[in-house]
């Protein structure tokens, strides 16, 4: 597996997101999740909007900060 550590290039990245996927949705819903995704259209703005909604900003920010590699 890849060191969260260094920075991935895009075939690491989307070989750890697939076992993140198996790993909590399991082979099948993997697939089917695939499917959708590439099927239709997807809105990263209101993905984004579902996924912060019960954060505040300043525990967005920390969280960037912390994870920052630059």
């Amino acid at each position: 597996m890849i060191d969260s550590t260094q920075t991935m290039n895009d075939a690491q990245l989307r070989l750890k997101a697939l076992f993140a996927l198996k790993k909590e949705l399991g082979m099948a819903d993997t697939l089917r999740f695939l499917a959708l995704v590439h099927h239709n259209s997807t809105d990263y703005v209101e993905i984004s909007h579902q996924i912060y909604a019960e954060q505040q900003l300043d525990e967005i920010f920390t969280r960037a900060k912390q994870n920052w590699q630059g």
